[in-house]
Formats: structure tokens, C-alpha cells, sequence
């Protein structure tokens, strides 16, 4: 793994480290009632090419890669997405939010990582080999 998406960091103020083996951490924050909060752990081969991170809301964060080379532009978007639960309104919100994001973003790839908080149900039939066999109802 290269980069990998956190989420429910929980952070009241957003944190940026780099390790002595050259892995960096970005933690944005969280919502004033202290839920949410995306970030980023980057492998070293990658921190030479990183632009910043943005954090564009509490559950939705961009990282930016530099083109280096033979590697193109790309970007990495990390989400947490509102379960169920939230009202219809602010998962739609969510949505529209990632959507309109993903679409001002000018890199060449782009990579949506994260917990969209999915729910799905027990396999049905042999041929959904992609779903467990403990699902949710």
C-alpha cells in the first residue's frame, strides 16, 4: 500500500507528521459535535511527489500528486460517508459534495478511497462471489 484513507480521526485541530522513514501523516478535523475527520498515510516512494492535502469537508479529503516523471497527475480523494441513519438531505449532501469535487479536479486518474458506510444483504446465490456470507440486512 501506498497511501492509505483514514477515517473517523476525530481531531479538533488538523496534524501533519513525517516519520525518519520518510512515511508522511495527514489528519484533518473533525465537526464541532467531534465526529468525522478524513487523512492520509503516505508510503515514502510517494512523499517526493505529494502537493498538499485538503481537507474539503469534514468527511471528504483531496490529495494531490505531482506529475513526476512517468507518473501522471492523480489524485486521491479519502471519504466517510454518513451512514443510514443521517437524514436523507445530508447523504445527499455528501454525494453532491464528492461529485462536485471530483469534477473541479484536473488530474489525469483519480481515486475515490474510504467508508461509504454500505450495507448489503447475504449472498443470494453462488454467483455473488464478491459479497461475504455474513451480509447485513
Amino acid at each position: 500500500m501506498r497511501v492509505i484513507g483514514l477515517d473517523e480521526t476525530r481531531r479538533r485541530h488538523p496534524f501533519n507528521a513525517v516519520y525518519d522513514t520518510g512515511e508522511e501523516l495527514f489528519l484533518g478535523t473533525c465537526d464541532s459535535k467531534g465526529l468525522g475527520g478524513v487523512g492520509v498515510f503516505v508510503n515514502t516512494s510517494l512523499s517526493t511527489i505529494i502537493d498538499s492535502f485538503e481537507q474539503r469537508t469534514t468527511r471528504i479529503g483531496r490529495l494531490p500528486l505531482k506529475r513526476c516523471e512517468s507518473i501522471p497527475a492523480l489524485t486521491f480523494f479519502v471519504v466517510y460517508a454518513p451512514t443510514s441513519n443521517y437524514d436523507e438531505e445530508e447523504v445527499e449532501a455528501f454525494y453532491m459534495d464528492l461529485e462536485k469535487f471530483y469534477r473541479e479536479d484536473h488530474a489525469f486518474f483519480k481515486v475515490i478511497i474510504g467508508d461509504f458506510n454500505a450495507k448489503i444483504g447475504p449472498r443470494r446465490s453462488s454467483e455473488e462471489r464478491h459479497i461475504g456470507t455474513h451480509g447485513l440486512e
